[in-house]
């Protein structure tokens, strides 16, 4: 028995909740003890067959000249099917149990920083040309999707991957936020989505179901479809008409042509089937929908995403579970039995007049349900992130202007009691920080923190702060550039290539949340203070706010010609004993101390002052 539904009871303020670490290892217990009683049913059950079977044999040895006698080993027969359905049915019940212990062990991977290990990274999303993806480290290994996703199917990885890659409006972003926080007190109902997301993800192509759904139909002939049903009836017919007055001709004449008349639609009819025989086991899309469609909500998202899934008063999951029907049937004409039959009574060409009476009514929704269960699943990967970090924030978006106003904030990727919290403000006045700070002490780190969290806060989620106003800012950042030997780029020019899409963004309507690393590094003091100050000046007349971190303290100077749309900042070190230790706080002004030296010193090499 799977004790799902009380699990809600526990995060709906009945009683005191649970802390999320908590929760999961309670879940994770009752689901161990389940699954460990049922595998010992099991083998029970396992046993049992086995006995059976062996006494069957057994006893067909004896009795094997007794007709009679062989007829009472019909009950152990009918014992051994009933064990058999049981033990099945047990071991679904193991299946589905085992991805929902898989959740929790999951969750619980994220809450005691062990998520690297999770397998979704989303690489496949990766693009070198976006203009933060991969110096945020949004995709790949160790990346923000890695730890946020929970989604199982391909269609809930596509969407969450596009919230991260393209900010919402404001709006949009206020429906996600209030559809997380009602997902995230529905542990039960998120465990039962990746539980039966999974098995979709393995058995269903979406882009085939999907291009098969809009595509033209193939057997759409009037002429087609009732020539076949005659010709069938016909064979039918023929075959009365032998066992009546034993004449085999018409029999022999109708088997010919219709073999013939087979032969002729065989390739039309192939292409027909293809898709939909291609796209899998419809079952499993149809009880991901039915979970959906049985649920009660609040938020004004989730229930336009249920609305948009009826369609003409019949729900999507009792529409797939016909699709699916006949789907097994159309695929069962291949086997050795049925295709015979198949070449002179036409039956598959029949279902698969039904199934393209199906695509003409259903197969332009498809998109439409896999995009709701995309969104559900990518939404249910935010609540959970909500969930395991009660403490963290949901941002307020400020319909107008540039601002990023951020109190407590941190990277979300750094394990719990490991992050150290800043308080970071930048708007239309105070638009540029010029980040200095020794080696190791935070800088890029603290960079990535921001970038991060603004995607966070524009895709619906909650962030690492205590709280955050932010306005739609179109993030851009210059933090890990690649040279390309392959293609003869050099890490300067590719970093100037970078910088100049992100002053193109700037130019454009949105304003932009620039996030640059040691600035022009690759050139010489002079050329790179000049370099900088200029692109700089151009973001800040364009309205952009940002950050720009350097180890050259020449650039520290750069504020000073900004008519205080500028300002300082730095991390700093300092030597106890014979290690450096970093405090990893802002802290205002140009920073005082350097740390290349000590830091060779320490590895063995031998520089002196």
């Amino acid at each position: 028995m799977n004790p799902a539904p009380e699990r809600d009871a526990a995060q709906t303020g009945v009683g005191t909740p649970r802390p999320p670490e908590a929760e999961y290892k309670n879940q994770l217990e009752g689901l161990e003890r389940l699954q460990l009683a049922a595998k010992r049913r099991g083998r029970i059950y396992g046993a049992s067959k086995l006995g059976i079977a062996a006494f069957t044999l057994i006893a067909a040895g004896f009795l094997i000249h007794h007709a009679t006698g062989l007829l009472l080993l019909l009950a152990p027969a009918l014992v051994f099917v009933v064990l058999a359905i049981l033990h099945e049915k047990l071991l679904e019940s193991m299946r589905r149990r085992a991805r929902a212990i898989r959740f929790y062990q999951d969750g619980l991977a994220r809450l005691q920083d062990q998520w690297q290990e999770l397998t979704q990274t989303g690489e496949r999303f990766l693009k070198g040309d976006h203009p933060y993806a991969r110096d945020l480290d949004m995709f790949g290994n160790a990346s923000v999707f890695q730890y946020l996703c929970t989604a199982r199917t391909h269609s809930g990885e596509d969407t969450l991957a596009g919230w991260l890659l393209e900010p919402a409006p404001a709006r949009e972003i206020a429906a996600r936020q209030a559809a997380v926080r009602e997902l995230s007190s529905r542990l039960a109902f998120r465990e039962k989505i990746a539980s039966a997301g999974e098995p979709v993800r393995n058995a269903v192509d979406p882009e085939v179901l999907m291009r098969w759904g809009t595509a033209a139909p193939v057997l759409t002939s009037a002429a087609t479809r009732t020539l076949t049903s005659v010709l069938a009836v016909l064979w039918i017919g023929s075959l009365v008409a032998w066992a009546m007055w034993g004449t085999p001709a018409p029999a022999l004449l109708m088997t010919l042509l219709n073999f013939s008349y087979a032969h002729k639609i065989a390739a039309r009819l192939d292409a027909a089937a293809q898709g939909i025989e291609r796209a899998g086991d419809l079952r499993l899309l149809a009880a991901v929908l039915a979970l959906f469609e049985a649920q009660k909500f609040a938020a004004p998202k989730l229930k336009a995403l249920q609305s948009a899934l009826q369609r003409q008063g019949v729900s999507p999951s009792h529409a797939i579970r016909k699709l699916a029907r006949l789907a097994e049937l159309i695929e069962s004409r291949h086997s050795l039995f049925a295709r015979p039959l198949d070449l002179v009574t036409f039956w598959s060409a029949q279902l698969i007049f039904a199934a393209e009476h199906w695509q003409r009514s259903f197969g332009p929704e498809l998109q439409t349900w896999f995009n709701a269960v995309g969104q559900l699943e990518a939404l249910g990967s935010l609540a959970s992130f909500a969930f395991e970090h009660p403490d963290y924030a949901f941002p307020e978006i400020v319909p107008e202007g540039s601002i990023f106003n951020a109190e407590c904030l941190a990277h979300p990727l750094l394990a719990i009691g490991k992050a150290v919290e800043n308080d970071f403000h930048l708007d239309g006045e105070r638009q540029l920080m010029i980040l200095s700070g020794p080696n190791m002490a935070g800088k890029s780190t603290f960079i990535r923190a921001i970038g991060v969290n603004a995607v966070l806060a524009q895709c619906g989620a909650p962030v690492r702060a205590r709280r955050l106003a932010m306005s739609p800012l179109q993030v851009a950042a210059s933090i890990c550039i690649l040279d390309s030997l392959s293609g003869g780029v050099s890490r300067f020019y590719a970093e100037i290539r970078r910088v100049k899409m992100i002053a193109d963004l700037a130019a454009g309507p949105v304003p932009v949340l620039f996030l640059l690393d040691e600035l022009l590094s690759g050139t010489n003091s002079h050329d790179r203070l000049a370099g900088t100050e200029f692109v700089l000046r151009e973001m800040v007349q364009h309205r952009a706010i940002g950050i720009v971190s350097t180890h050259d303290l020449a650039l520290t100077g750069i504020p000073d010609g900004m008519g205080g749309h500028a300002f300082n900042a730095h991390f700093e070190d300092r030597i106890e004993g014979d290690g450096l230790i970093f405090d990893y706080k802002l802290k205002p002004g140009v920073v005082q101390t350097s740390n290349a030296l000590k830091l060779m010193r320490a590895i063995g090499l031998g520089v002196t002052e």
